[in-house]
Parts: structure tokens; sequence; C-alpha cells
């Protein structure tokens, strides 16, 4: 479970760190922001991912897993979450809003419990998916909360957003059948995952988008550097991720996942001095508290860990 709360709580400071870079030059004053600080962020993470590989020797089980069915599988996962399920995301801010965008993303676990449950034979109990709702239902509230006016295409906005929960909810639910294999651990998938998403993103969305220009251009300057730095911090989570997707199962692994509603907001009071309002602060509390609960099958097991913790 801690690689769950892990990857939400480095996705929270990701997406905290990367509304800091798109407020700086030459970001803020560009029309292109989201899809460049996505193809940076993509690109930069692979970077990472690369050397860290190669550093550790492991560069050949990444080849060597791309050779099988199931890191071709994480390659199909990677279209679908990154390219297709970002863009889609990035497209229906542009169009409705933040806010509005978060409330129609959030659903992406309940599509991905779904799938986990016909394709892979996932289980969760009653008392978990309700609980799932509850941590559903509080993130709505703080997309609710945080509505501003956006001139757009409602029916685009709504088609991205869609696009987004069916991505990233197919992503989790391809990415755990995938490893599955003993060839496609945690590492490797992530690998093949950002590397794919990076290569998208810069041999076809950003030629086809018009946006590499800007992207060159935006290199040299601090923000690119922000945004460095953010994508180490979503490195860090999809390994966290990736990992309890693996351990835990796709719908427990997202269910955690979602917590970075309520990380971001700590993590916005922390760097940005932003002071969350009550219902955001009641909210944050529920979101941490039922994505644990979601992703537990025994809440009597929390109170046994937790009397243990007392005796020690």
């Amino acid at each position: 479970m801690r690689f769950g709360i892990l990857s939400g709580a480095l996705w929270g400071l990701d997406t905290v760190i990367l509304a800091i870079a798109v407020v700086m030059v030459p970001f803020v004053t560009s029309s292109e922001t989201s899809l460049v600080s996505a193809l940076l962020h993509d690109t930069v993470s692979a970077l990472i991912l690369f050397v860290y590989m190669v550093a550790r020797g492991r560069l050949h089980d990444t080849v060597r897993a791309l050779k099988t069915r199931s890191g071709q599988a994480v390659v199909g996962a990677a279209i679908l979450g990154g390219p297709v399920g970002m863009t889609g995301y990035l497209t229906a801010i542009n169009h409705i809003g933040p806010g509005l965008t978060a409330i129609i993303s959030t659903f992406y676990p309940a599509v991905g419990t779904l799938l986990a449950y016909i394709f892979l034979k996932e289980r969760m109990y009653t008392h978990q998916l309700m609980a799932l709702m509850v941590a559903l239902g509080a993130v709505i509230a703080v997309g609710w909360s945080t509505q501003s006016a956006v001139e757009g295409s409602p029916i685009i906005g709504v088609i991205g957003a869609l696009a987004c929960v069916i991505g990233w909810g197919s992503e989790a639910a391809i990415l755990a059948w995938g490893m599955r294999d003993d060839a496609v651990d945690n590492e490797t998938a992530l690998h093949i995952r950002q590397t794919t998403s990076a290569t998208v993103y810069l041999l076809i969305v950003a030629p086809l988008a018009g946006v590499l220009p800007f992207t060159i251009s935006a290199v040299p300057h601090l923000g690119t550097a922000v945004i460095a730095l953010a994508a180490l911090a979503g490195t860090a989570s999809y390994l966290f991720y990736y990992q309890a997707i693996h351990v835990i199962g796709a719908s427990r692994g997202m269910a955690l996942n979602i917590s970075y509603s309520a990380w971001a907001i700590i993590f916005a009071l922390l760097l940005q001095g932003t002071v969350p309002t009550l219902l955001q602060s009641i909210c944050c509390v529920i979101i941490l508290v039922s994505t644990v609960l979601a992703a537990t099958p025994r809440w009597r097991d929390l109170i046994s860990r937790s009397e243990n913790v007392q005796q020690m």
C-alpha cells in the first residue's frame, strides 16, 4: 500500500511544481503551454529513466522486454495513457477549465476497476467500492470549488476529458496484465512507457500541433528547468504507481493514486502559500482516508497495524 500512497503524494508534488513552471517565462504568455509542458515533462522523464537504467546496468532488460507480448502491450498502454490520455486532459482544460476537467477525469479509476474486473478477474469488496465512491465524490467537490470561466468548445472539452478517462483507466489495466510477465517489471515497464510517450509526442503530436518551434525555444529558460524538476517527481511517482499496480493490482493501485488531489492541496500550501478553503481542507482529509480504505480489503487489518505500532 505504501507504494500507492507515495505515488499519489509525488504526483501531487509534480502537479504543484508544474503549476509553478507554467506561470514562468516563456510559458506564461503562450497558448501552447499545456501541450509543450506535457511534451517536455515526458521527454525529461524518459531521459531520467534512460540514465537510471544505464546506471543500474538494466538497459538490456528493456530491450528484451520489448520483444515480448507483454512489453508490446506496455507500448500500447503508453500511447493510451500518454498521448491519448494526457492530450485529452490538456484539451479539456483548455476548453472547459481545470475544475470540470478534474471532475470528469476523476472517474478513470472506475473505468480501470471495471476493466480489471472483466479481464483480470480483480475483485474489490463492496465496502472498498463505497470508499472509492466517497473519495471520488470528495475529488469532485474540490474540482467544483476551483472552477473558473474558460472560453472554448464544451463538446471538444468533454470529448477530451472522456479520452483522458478511457486512456488512463485502460493504461492501468493493460499494465497490470503486462507486468504479470517476469520479463516486465515496474522499472522496465515505466522505461518503455515514458520512452514511447515521449517519442509519440516528439514525432507525431508536436509536429501535427505545430508546437516544435516553441518547444525548442523554451528549452534554455528557467521555466523548463522547473518542468524538469517536476518530471523528476513524476518519474518517482510513476515508479511507485507501477510497483503498486504490480503488487496490489490495478484497482487498488488507482484508488491510492487519486489521493494526488489531496496531496496537491498540501504541497500548494507548503510551496506556494495557497491556503485551502474549509471545504478543500475537509475534502483533503476525506480523500486521504477514503483512498486508503478503498485499497484495503479488510479494514480490520488497519486497526491491527495501528495497535502493533502503538505497542512498539
